[in-house]
């Protein structure tokens, strides 16, 4: 059944965003853009659920492997999404980097985009062994927090090809799964003992 209800919280905004009339008139690298973003959301729900080891059959160990490969897939998803919105249109990307763009919605997704490359790059640095377990995990649930936050943020404010039941649905989704896991795994507890 879980298996099934992620297919679904996975497959419907993906085919909602497939037979959108508002794609009708759009260009392919500008399609493909969009759905890259639509990806990269479903990716962020994965993350969460794969390092809690709550999906049936991947045992913790093998969901925290999956969950660095699915992070590196969310770069390309995110690195995908933002290229081609820059070939369909620099001013708007040009714009929503430098936080001067009139779109609330292009500044959450900026902030949840250098989030995902900081995240990214706190993960290489935790792999070459250069920074301790505690800072390492404080950072990294900071961050997500950080991406979960934006990227919602960003998709909820946008009126796009993913419908807007879905597009709720989804991101609650998304939030749920990050904060279960990080009161499961006790990230903050850590921090807590520190100041203590």
């Amino acid at each position: 059944m879980i298996w099934g209800a992620l297919a679904l919280a996975i497959g419907v905004p993906l085919t909602i965003a497939a037979t959108s009339p508002l794609l009708q008139w759009r260009e392919p690298v500008y399609i493909i853009a969009g759905f890259a973003g639509v990806a990269g959301m479903a990716l962020i729900l994965l993350q969460p659920l794969l390092v809690g080891g709550y999906l049936p059959g991947l045992p913790s160990k093998r969901g925290r492997g999956l969950h660095r490969w699915t992070g590196a897939a969310l770069v390309v998803a995110v690195l995908i999404h933002v290229a081609g919105l820059w070939i369909t249109s620099p001013p708007d990307v040009v714009d929503a980097l430098l936080f001067v763009s009139a779109t609330t919605f292009s500044v959450w997704g900026v902030v949840a985009m250098w989030a995902i490359f900081a995240t990214a790059l706190l993960a290489i640095l935790r792999s070459r062994r250069r920074m301790g377990l505690r800072i390492w995990r404080l950072g990294h649930s900071a961050l997500a927090l950080v991406i979960v936050t934006g990227t919602v943020l960003h998709a909820l404010l946008i009126q796009g090809a993913m419908g807007q039941v879905s597009k709720i649905v989804l991101a609650g989704l998304v939030l749920a799964a990050t904060l279960k896991v990080l009161v499961d795994l006790r990230a903050w507890v850590l921090l807590r003992r520190r100041r203590e």
